[in-house]
């Protein structure tokens, strides 16, 4: 049966999302049709009204209400510990679990180049002076365990050690795994593998 114009250009829109496949966004499509007009509109205005309401942090990129976000304002944070993760929602996972009192640095992504990504599409370069300038003594790679991942996670090594500075010369390069398969993403792991992962870091 062929669906209507309107429902059809929904179904097909929802199925950009990341994680949606044509049988969830027909799903969504038909509750968004159903329900109320109020909650429709005000569903359009909360995604209108994203992009005003929420900010990147101008210091380690993840999302916040303000320029800065509360774990780089927080003089309590051990700001020579880094975590570098691809996604800003990497930090919220990372968060969620507890325990973690250093800071992080979202990349943007991950090194790709059938995808034509590149270092220099990722913000390396604010990752190393953040290293510098908290006088970093160890760097917690936390990009996917995918190839993408692991290629990222050697070219931050082999810069944070060739910082032409004496005293970083011992900054400690580590990357998680214990416990996470190899293409494992984050979002998808549960929180107690995840908290291994980070407990069990290697160095690189």
């Amino acid at each position: 049966m062929k669906l209507p114009t309107g429902l059809n250009n929904l179904v097909e829109f929802l199925q950009r999302l990341p994680g949606v496949g044509p049988k969830s966004a027909l799903r969504m499509a038909f509750y968004l049709l159903q329900t109320s007009d109020s909650f429709n509109e005000e569903l359009a205005k909360t995604i209108g009204d994203l992009k005003k309401n929420v900010f990147v942090c101008s210091e380690c990129f993840s999302v916040s209400d303000e320029e800065i976000c509360e774990v780089c304002k927080d003089n309590n944070r051990n700001k020579q510990l880094i975590c570098v993760v691809e996604r800003a929602d990497d930090v919220i996972i990372i968060e969620s679990l507890g325990g973690f009192n250093g800071i992080y640095h979202v990349l943007g992504g991950a090194i790709n180049p059938l995808n034509h990504i590149g270092p220099d599409d990722l913000r390396m370069t604010e990752l190393l002076e953040r290293v510098k300038r908290y006088d970093v003594s160890e760097v917690i790679v936390a990009t996917n365990l995918s190839l993408e991942g692991e290629a990222t996670a050697l070219y931050i090594k082999s810069k944070v050690q060739s910082l032409k500075v004496e005293k970083f010369e011992g900054v400690k390069v580590t990357r998680i795994g214990t416990g996470l398969p190899m293409g494992a993403d984050l979002g998808y792991a549960d929180m107690a593998t995840l908290q291994r992962a980070m407990e069990g870091r290697r160095e690189i």
